[in-house]
């Protein structure tokens, strides 16, 4: 099946630590779809996408700032609302797909689970708040965090800041999203990009590309 401006919209979300290769992927299954026949994708990132998001990824990212967990979800939470309503809902009913760097994932796996939340409070909030429209399909790329951090280079942001230890914590959060929640899909992401975009393609198709 081909789906475009006529079709049913699909909504698919890459995630993972920093570093793990998730707009690497993005990229190469927004061009893989379009050659497929695919006559409309948007390509998204999160924390972003719209105006509003953009100015929140600043402030949330920025060093100048240290907000704890709990304002940090908030803020994630608002960012993903916006982007919900004024690009991924219409893109939809239009019959487009839409690819998205970061999800809930990203928020339960930070904020929640490394950030010392409860996650199940997080994932509480965001459903409440951003949960729909809800992802068909979340692609979470597992990468050893030490392998990651060497992709990436120094860090480049406040969050990033938090070193090793930290993104260790993420990582087992990304794992346990994958393990609770239905539509997620643990990829590994430490193989060749061509390896790792084969096994994103697979789940794709599953979808009815």
């Amino acid at each position: 099946m081909n789906a475009g401006s006529t079709g049913r919209g699909r909504f698919v979300v890459l995630d993972g630590v920093d570093g793990c290769g998730k707009t690497t992927q993005a990229e190469r299954l927004a061009s893989r779809l379009r050659a497929s026949g695919v006559a409309d994708v948007l390509h998204l990132r999160e924390p972003g996408g719209t105006a509003l998001g953009e100015a929140l990824r600043a402030l949330l990212l920025s060093r100048d700032h240290a907000p704890g967990a709990a304002v940090e979800t908030l803020l994630f939470a608002a960012s993903r609302r916006q982007m919900l309503d004024e690009l991924v809902a219409p893109a939809l009913e239009r019959g487009a797909w839409v690819v998205c760097e970061r999800f809930h994932p990203s928020t339960f796996a930070y904020q929640g689970w490394a950030g010392d939340l409860e996650p199940d409070t997080v994932m509480a909030l965001l459903e409440g708040w951003a949960g729909h429209p809800r992802p068909e399909l979340v692609c979470v790329l597992d990468v050893p965090v030490e392998s990651a951090a060497r992709r990436r280079g120094d860090p480049t942001d406040r969050i990033e800041d938090k070193g090793l230890v930290y993104q260790q914590r993420v990582a087992e959060g990304y794992r346990a999203f994958a393990e609770r929640y239905h539509e997620a899909v643990l990829i590994d992401g430490a193989r060749d990009v061509d390896a790792v975009g084969a096994d994103v393609w697979k789940e794709v198709e599953r979808l009815g590309v």
